[in-house]
């Protein structure tokens, strides 16, 4: 016999979405994962940092070894940047790729080993 609409609904799943209970107001917020909006890098989990993305900001992935960094010339000059990039990770910094290539070879700037 054909199922009745109570069991048709059931079967159509409102299961599908996991129901997202609201959080204990006693419990401090959750961290931020990778794309969430944030204010502060203190919003986001560990290993991410809050970093402007076209007119708002989201969390990031902190830069590891050999991913490419942001070296800023002039103190403020990050702030016309719409695609911000994190800092590197601790006990890396932000130094000129050394290119075995020509001179000119594109001037990277890479997370390195102090």
């Amino acid at each position: 016999h054909p199922p009745g609409a109570a069991e048709m609904e059931e079967m159509m799943g409102t299961e599908v979405l996991p129901r997202r209970t609201p959080a204990p107001a006693w419990l401090p917020p959750a961290k931020g994962e990778e794309g969430d909006f944030c204010l502060r890098s203190s919003d986001c989990t560990a290993g991410l940092c809050c970093a402007r993305h076209f007119w708002s900001k989201i969390c990031k992935p902190v830069l590891r070894e050999g991913q490419v960094c942001t070296r800023h010339r002039r103190k403020g000059s990050h702030g016309l940047e719409i695609f911000q990039r994190c800092q590197c990770a601790e006990g890396l910094a932000c130094r000129l790729q050394r290119e075995q290539g020509p001179t000119d070879a594109s001037r990277l700037h890479t997370c390195q080993h102090h």
